[in-house]
């Protein structure tokens, strides 16, 4: 007989990954949006990408936690459409940079996205009105636009940033609610211990964990799901 976990939690697909949820397009806002999981379920989720957009390793993460926790899942597409270009980072040369910073100030502005959070939980609120909790996880650039919309008055009832990205340990002095890191080797140390002393300190709830042999996006668009150890680690995560 297979475990509870064996007949409820699907494998990660390394490729070839066939969606689980639906996309449509929600409110006002016209936010063309990713929804997995029962929709009247009491706890929600949002899942902000990384600055690659609604990648499939997005996608499937995504449909693991609603399976998981049996949860609505929920990925905005905040670019309205394709994110950055794999190929423009690292932004080594001048054409690189160009492109990447053009596409930062037009469509992928961390402060602007974090604006926008509380309005599209309001959005979402009404779409889904069983939902009593709402709480958030950030890849990257998302992980950014978390870090900035947590503080007072916000919708959400937890965050964890993933990987995340222009981490500031400053940012963490405004956050006011339950919070988590998942950082991985490459995010800078001095940053990550500043936010595991501020919610260790402040007893919202939370924690911060380095990954020690992953690299920033092992769980974004950049996951391997061809190796076994970043197969595993992407799965804990």
């Amino acid at each position: 007989m297979t475990c509870e976990a064996c007949r409820t939690i699907p494998p990660v697909i390394a490729e070839g990954y066939t969606p689980k949820g639906t996309s449509s397009v929600i409110g006002e806002l016209g936010f063309k949006t990713y929804i997995t999981g029962p929709p009247t379920s009491k706890t929600a989720i949002l899942t902000i990408y990384d600055i690659f957009g609604n990648s499939p390793q997005t996608t499937q993460g995504a449909d693991i936690l609603a399976a998981r926790l049996n949860a609505l899942v929920i990925i905005p597409d905040f670019f309205d459409g394709p994110g950055a270009k794999h190929e423009w980072v690292p932004a080594d040369t001048t054409e690189k940079a160009k492109l990447l910073m053009a596409f930062v100030n037009t469509k992928a502005s961390w402060v602007d996205a974090a604006r926008q959070i509380p309005n599209l939980v309001d959005v979402y609120k009404g779409c889904f009105p069983n939902v009593e909790r709402w709480g958030a996880y950030g890849l990257c650039w998302g992980g950014k636009v978390l870090a900035l919309s947590s503080g007072q008055g916000t919708r959400l009832a937890a965050s964890v940033q993933v990987h995340p990205g222009r981490m500031d340990g400053a940012d963490a002095q405004n956050i006011a609610i339950p919070h988590a890191i998942l950082a991985s080797k490459d995010e800078p140390v001095a940053e990550v211990e500043k936010y595991a002393e501020f919610i260790k300190e402040k007893g919202l709830g939370g924690f911060v964990e380095t990954y020690e042999g992953m690299w920033h996006g092992w769980m974004g668009a950049r996951a391997n799901l061809e190796k076994e150890e970043s197969l595993k680690e992407y799965v804990r995560g």
